[in-house]
Formats: C-alpha cells, sequence, structure tokens
C-alpha cells in the first residue's frame, strides 16, 4: 500500500522536517503553508496521512479537522502546534468525536518520535 502524506504548516521549516523524515521512510510527501492549497490538493493526493499546524493565518487547524471530517476522510491525522499545546488536545478531541483517528505531535519535533509516529 502506497503511504501518502500531505502536511500543512504555515512555517515552510516546519514542513520540510516532517518531509524529510517521512520520505526517509517511504512517503509520497506533499507540503503546503496554506490552508486552501491543503484542500485543493486533498482530493486528488488521497493522503493516507495528513499532518496540520493548528494555528495558522488563513484558516485554522480546528476549521481543518472539521472539514476533514465532513470530507470523509480515513487517513491518519496528526495535528500541530508549538504554542499552547491545549490547541492541539481540542482539535484531537473534537476530530476523535466525530469520528477520525486523530492524534498530536508537539513542536518542536524530535525526529525519533516523529518517525515512529509515522510509522
Amino acid at each position: 500500500m502506497a503511504k501518502r502524506l500531505l502536511v500543512v504548516d504555515d512555517r515552510p521549516e516546519m514542513g520540510a522536517i516532517v518531509e524529510r523524515v517521512a520520505k526517509s521512510i517511504g512517503y509520497e510527501v506533499k507540503v503546503t503553508t496554506h490552508a486552501n492549497e491543503f484542500m485543493e490538493i486533498f482530493d486528488s493526493f488521497d493522503p493516507t496521512v495528513v499532518v496540520l499546524d493548528i494555528v495558522m493565518p488563513d484558516i485554522d487547524g480546528i476549521e481543518l479537522v472539521r472539514w476533514l471530517f465532513q470530507r470523509g476522510c480515513t487517513a491518519k491525522v496528526f495535528v500541530t502546534t508549538a504554542f499552547n499545546p491545549h490547541y492541539a488536545e481540542m482539535a484531537e478531541a473534537l476530530g476523535t468525536a466525530e469520528g477520525l483517528d486523530v492524534s498530536h505531535i508537539k513542536k518542536p519535533y524530535r525526529t525519533a518520535e516523529l518517525r515512529e509516529a509515522l510509522s
């Protein structure tokens, strides 16, 4: 089964870290810094895993979690934030309540933890 990862983070360096780790364990990866572009890519790319930042300027991650639920998303979803961890916990709880497979990963990323989460 192909492993496809779609990442959205408004900080390009954060997306690049996730991309590097994911590619090292066999993922095809697409990274964007804009939530709207994430939504455009989602259907055609059909990711098996999604990593999304909670705090972004255009659309926040909680809105994206709701959007993923409305799309019938079956991908594993990881929510991340470098800010208050309660944001990620809230998004995780919301997604789980709506039937999504959601977990959160803390920033700054630790390569070993990121690799383990994606494996």
